[in-house]
């Protein structure tokens, strides 16, 4: 997922950091309604930042040189919503990128928007539809968290692919290519990554008083 510095052209990179500028904006005015309404969130914000952090600087190698890793962001999406977690998700990966080498600055635009705009978003969804049909808190969790982190990187897939196109089957052939080299071990690190989210969701959850009901948290009416 992060792309490393200088690697997308440099078209590619100014038009995913206009792409992702709205989402950061407007994540950040939801950030602000968060702690005037809520400044008791301050803490459970400070964990879905150190959650995501933590998770997406771990590295798991791949295939063909490249790696994987959990991206953390499902937790903060049920939690406080996607729109947060576009600022908090930038504030990450900027850190990576220069204390840890993880992405790059050229490419933060891009990789802001695979990590902390469509993996929230996605995660968001998947909790919101699965609630809606009356599943179960832990298995709307688990889903929301492991198919947040396999959206990011077939996000990630789609951006190399459209940068560097294959030469004989174009967009579509990068995008298998792409895909196929995250897929052998994103998909069980997705489904670690769902597990692990349950098992934080359900330590805030009781934290706050409110081990029953994990939608008290995440503030369902919002």
């Amino acid at each position: 997922m992060h792309i490393m510095e200088g690697f997308l052209p440099v078209g590619h990179a100014a038009g995913w950091f206009a792409a992702s500028a709205p989402f950061v904006v407007a994540g950040g005015v939801s950030l602000r309604r968060i702690l005037r309404e809520r400044p008791e969130a301050r803490l459970n914000l400070a964990a879905s930042g150190a959650y995501a952090f933590v998770l997406s600087a771990l590295k798991m190698p791949s295939v063909t040189g490249s790696c994987s890793h959990p991206t953390g962001v499902g937790l903060g999406a049920v939690v406080f919503g996607p729109a947060v977690m576009a600022v908090i998700g930038t504030i990450v990966l900027l850190f990576q990128a220069l204390l840890l080498a993880h992405g790059g600055l050229t490419t933060l635009g891009a990789n802001v928007f695979s990590m902390a705009i469509v993996g929230p978003w996605a995660s968001y969804a998947v909790w919101k539809a699965l609630r809606g049909l009356g599943a179960p808190i832990a298995l709307a969790v688990f889903f929301a968290a492991a198919l947040g982190d396999l959206s990011t990187y077939a996000t990630t897939a789609a951006q190399l692919a459209l940068a560097y196109p294959d030469a004989e089957t174009g967009y579509a052939g990068a995008l298998v290519k792409f895909g196929g080299i995250f897929a052998v071990t994103q998909l069980p690190l997705a489904i670690a990554e769902g597990l692990l989210t349950v098992v934080v969701m359900n330590a805030l959850s009781g934290r706050a008083g409110h081990a029953d009901e994990i939608a008290v948290l995440a503030g369902e009416a919002r």
